[in-house]
């Protein structure tokens, strides 16, 4: 065991000796780790940029007040449920966000139906569908209208997505409850996308639960308020409602995928290049999104957001 620098903390020589798990990078970079590594550890996402997100708890530039104080034990941990689906019967997944179902086609309709505990909800015809943990309320949930959540809750938020149908609201759920869609259908293969990581094709039904496991943040109190998280994601949010379709689903993609060059946001989004360009120009003028140079083919800017 080797020590961090200036503090009485030890590193373990094997990751799956440790208790602590660091991430430095965006809530992206946290999910991406936490999808690799498990979900067994006590987590500390640090942001590389200028603010915390919602899962990395501070910036760069508090590192050392955060290392203090975790080396006097000045911290508490904040136990997160995490959700988990079952598709076609068969394979089971696990998300700490969220898990969205879609058409593999941007803009094309999906039908299905919606059971909760083995009650029929409805049937709807809609873009797609948002199952989203209080963590994952402020992210793709919160950008197709879902409600915000605060993170100690013991429920999910179940958000359609530009539903045919205007009382189609979002809907709260007890974490205990078993939500099931059933008999989907659509003129392309229907996908379920796992905290914006993992695409997997649902061919007619995905069953959605709370995970038997939870998943351990560490908070550092005084270091980056709740409310001021919340306050910049609502301006965010009210941005993105403003905006075409298109626009939202570039920058929700670069948001999770990011950075990514034009031709990789074509491939992901299925729009054509038109229209990603507009939605770039767009996203540009209103400062949510910024580029740089791509190292590999300087012909090319590698386009991510800045929030």
């Amino acid at each position: 065991m080797k020590k961090i620098a200036k503090y009485d903390i030890d590193v373990a020589s094997n990751i799956n000796s440790a208790d602590i798990l660091i991430v430095f990078g965006s809530d992206n970079t946290v999910l991406k780790a936490l999808h690799k590594l498990g979900f067994k550890y006590k987590v500390l996402g640090i942001s590389l940029g200028s603010s915390a997100g919602f899962l990395t708890e501070t910036t760069i530039e508090n590192m050392d007040i955060v290392f203090e104080k975790i080396e006097g034990g000045r911290y508490r941990i904040e136990k997160c449920n995490v959700i988990k689906a079952i598709i076609d019967d068969e394979k089971t997944y696990r998300a700490v966000n969220d898990i969205a179902i879609f058409p593999y086609k941007s803009a094309t309709l999906m039908e299905y139906e919606l059971w909760v505990d083995e009650e029929f909800i409805w049937r709807d015809h809609a873009d797609g569908l948002i199952i989203a943990t209080p963590l994952g309320s402020t992210a793709y949930s919160m950008s197709a209208g879902g409600p915000i959540i605060l993170s100690k809750t013991n429920v999910f938020a179940l958000t359609p997505v530009n539903s045919l149908d205007p009382s189609r609201r979002p809907l709260i759920i007890p974490s205990e409850s078993i939500i099931e869609l059933m008999n989907i259908k659509s003129r392309v293969s229907v996908e379920a996308v796992i905290d914006g990581i993992d695409r997997i094709k649902v061919n007619e039904s995905i069953s959605i639960s709370k995970n038997s496991s939870i998943i351990s943040f560490i908070k550092i109190e005084g270091i980056s308020p709740i409310h001021s998280r919340l306050y910049r994601k609502v301006k965010l949010a009210e941005e993105l409602i403003e905006m075409p379709p298109s626009a939202k689903l570039v920058f929700k993609v670069l948001e999770y995928e990011g950075p990514l060059t034009q031709k990789d946001i074509v491939e992901k989004t299925l729009l054509s290049p038109r229209t990603v360009r507009y939605a770039l120009n767009i996203l540009g003028k209103r400062g949510l999104i910024k580029d740089i140079p791509n190292l590999r083919d300087v012909r090319q800017k590698l386009y991510y957001t800045n929030i």
